[in-house]
């Protein structure tokens, strides 16, 4: 009985939980934390706009058609990716036969190996108390659980990112592992074919040469030919995707599947890279507009980390200064791109989270950040508890919000501001960052149960396709003239669509021919005032989801002559099984 007593003890002791100090404690407790706060509202939603469909929809495809190198999207090829991603989805929708649990389990299950990661890295160079503190401050940090709650690229690739530079640091701060050199690199290329800038991690070696000009250790790597042996590594990761590519390509014969290997291999890389033609966006977006809010609550510390650092850069501390060198250089390469989104500078943040975690300390213990991130928490609470009570008290801006987008989020609204409130009370005569460590994962668990199920029917065309589904009978094809991949995706008709990247007045075109060819086929769009081939007036309207007004059109709805499409424009057709 005193065993099992002194056992539950040890796991639930208050000291561990705080100083981090013990490994297996660690270990345990990280692993409940990570998959509590990553896993919990798995099977809860459906994939969601812009992304998430448009994976799931290939991924479904893949396992349905059997087509796996050539990602197709209802049909199509789909070359802006290449297939590493969707085949982690494809495989778990084949083991579960769910698409709702699959999607989302790829992302989950790469964020939680990065937050181990981070915790092995501070734990092998400083301490188990570092390590439990970076990577706990990892899962704190806003943009790496958004992320790792999201079926984007963007988890994955930070994880081979963030393996890469394990692998690095375990080589070069360890005076020559080439082991895990080898592995490292072979995982960049592993990140290169799930998403072209997964060589990152080799920018890390720019600050190691440096480091070997100006402050060089007495007895540093050697081993030449073997620095060279890491590219060939990289190399073998990609070939294992890129070889067999092209020889299917070559074999084919046919033109479509070499507009695909030009496509991703020139078009998707460097031509997207230095010359986008999307998200455009100033050089300093990221430090105004992303790091500001998505990598909340590391950016509030960097005032006060910055003396520490210059410490470490002072006595050539290279824990510090490889890592914290790379990430300079990360987001130095994402700005140069005049193409940004929050989500490519992701990989940088676990590298963040290592190179805070040794001076939390002294940080968390200025009154000024403290003050600081309790007052965000007080604004928070303000915020939600008022939204909330207005809401449920029927305000008339608010009703209005409730009629356009058919959601009453309002209790939420006042649950995620009863427990704002309740961390700035808990905290507010004891260390107030304690605030944001009881308020996030809270308010994580909140959104990924009560949130999802509140936002799912407003994210997915299923209304939409219910209401088609009223009209017409159940054998009826269905065309798609401005494709949105969700419609495909929940669609239980046999679908048809006229290219992604085809200009909407040919679609129109091809659509209308396509729907001579049988009286049950009908032509779902948006309302739009250039409509061409198509009768506005005899539409019939079947509501608003994504921002847009559906109609569709029976072949009544046709105009007695339309102009014919040019001969490259095709149709592109899906059966669900």
């Amino acid at each position: 009985m005193n065993v099992s007593i002194n056992k539950i003890a040890y796991w639930f002791d208050l000291y561990r939980f705080k100083s981090g100090y013990d490994h297996k404690f660690n270990l345990v407790w990280l692993f409940v934390f990570a998959v509590t706060i990553i896993f919990i509202g798995i099977g809860l939603r459906e994939p969601w706009p812009a992304d998430e469909p448009r994976f799931a929809q290939v991924a479904r495809e893949m396992v349905e058609t059997g087509q796996w190198f050539f990602p197709m999207r209802g049909g199509e090829l789909y070359p802006d990716k290449p297939p590493v991603f969707m085949w982690s989805i494809a495989v778990f929708y084949w083991l579960f036969g769910s698409i709702k649990i699959a999607f989302l389990l790829p992302s989950a299950i790469c964020s939680v190996i990065t937050t181990f990661l981070v915790y092995d890295l501070g734990r092998r160079y400083w301490s188990a108390q570092v390590g439990w503190r970076a990577a706990l401050l990892l899962l704190l940090t806003i943009q790496f659980t958004l992320q790792a709650k999201t079926a984007q690229i963007d988890a994955m690739l930070c994880c081979w990112v963030t393996i890469g530079c394990y692998g690095l640091l375990r080589h070069l701060l360890s005076d020559g592992n080439w082991r895990w050199y080898f592995i490292g690199c072979f995982f960049m290329g592993i990140g290169v074919i799930t998403k072209g800038v997964g060589f990152l991690p080799i920018l890390m070696l720019l600050p190691y040469i440096l480091l070997r000009i100006f402050q060089a250790k007495v007895q540093e790597i050697q081993g030449s030919w073997r620095w060279a042996g890491g590219i060939l590594a990289l190399l073998a990761a990609i070939m294992l995707w890129f070889i067999p590519m092209l020889l299917l390509v070559e074999y084919s014969n046919n033109p479509v599947f070499e507009q695909y290997r030009d496509n991703i291999l020139f078009k998707q890389t460097a031509t997207r890279y230095a010359n986008p033609w999307h998200h455009i966006k100033p050089f300093w977006y990221y430090f105004v507009a992303v790091i500001p809010l998505f990598w909340l609550p590391i950016c509030l510390m960097l005032p006060w980390l910055f003396k520490h650092w210059k410490h470490a850069i002072c006595i050539a501390d290279r824990r510090i200064i490889l890592p914290l060198g790379w990430i300079v250089l990360v987001l130095l390469f994402f700005s140069i791109s005049p193409g940004k989104r929050g989500v490519y500078i992701l990989p940088a943040l676990p590298m963040l989270a290592l190179i805070t975690a040794p001076y939390l300390d002294e940080v968390l213990s200025n009154k000024w950040l403290n003050r600081l991130i309790w007052i965000i928490i007080v604004i928070i609470a303000g915020v939600f508890v008022s939204l909330g009570l207005a809401g449920l008290l029927d305000h008339e801006a608010l009703v209005k919000f409730e009629t356009k987008f058919h959601i009453q989020p309002w209790g939420l609204c006042l649950t995620v501001g009863i427990l704002a409130c309740f961390a700035t009370i808990v905290s507010f005569k004891k260390a107030k960052f304690i605030s944001w460590i009881i308020f996030i994962p809270g308010l994580w668990i909140l959104y990924s149960t009560w949130g999802y199920i509140l936002r799912d029917p407003i994210k997915t065309p299923k209304i939409i396709l219910a209401n088609i589904a009223q009209q017409v009978p159940q054998d009826s094809e269905l065309g798609i003239v401005g494709l949105r991949e969700q419609f495909i995706l929940f669609s239980p008709f046999k679908t048809t669509h006229f290219g992604y990247h085809t200009p909407q007045n040919f679609q129109f075109m091809k659509a209308w021919q396509w729907q001579a060819d049988s009286n049950k086929r009908y032509v779902l769009t948006f309302k739009k005032t250039d409509l061409t081939c198509f009768n506005n007036s005899k539409a019939i309207e079947l509501g608003r989801a994504h921002n847009r007004d559906w109609i569709l059109f029976t072949e009544e709805g046709r105009l007695l002559e339309c102009d014919n499409p040019p001969d490259d424009v095709y149709a592109f057709t899906f059966q669900p099984k």
